[in-house]
C-alpha cells in the first residue's frame, strides 16, 4: 500500500442544523465515494460522521464547537487517511 494513499485528505464537511427553534447542532459529514464519475460532477453525497448530542443556543456556538470536534477527531494535520 502506498503512503500517499493513506495520507490523502478526506472530504469532511461541517454543517449546523436547527432541529427546534433556538437549538443548534453541529454535524460532521464525509463525502461518499461514488461509482459514477459523471454523477459526482453534478452532486456529491455526504454521509453523517459525527454530531453534537446536546444543542447550542446559537448557530455561531454550534459552528465553533463543530470546528473543535474536527480538531479533536483529526488532530493538527486534519482528516488524513
Amino acid at each position: 500500500m502506498s503512503n500517499s494513499t493513506s495520507n490523502q485528505l478526506r472530504n469532511i464537511a461541517l454543517t449546523v442544523h436547527e432541529l427546534e427553534q433556538g437549538e443548534f447542532y453541529w454535524v460532521l459529514m464525509e463525502g461518499a465515494d461514488t461509482d459514477a464519475p459523471a454523477a459526482a460532477e453534478e452532486s456529491l453525497p455526504y454521509l453523517p460522521l459525527e454530531a453534537a448530542v446536546e444543542p447550542y443556543t446559537t448557530y455561531a456556538n454550534a459552528l465553533v464547537a463543530g470546528v473543535a470536534a474536527i480538531r479533536r477527531m483529526f488532530g493538527p494535520n486534519g482528516p488524513r487517511g
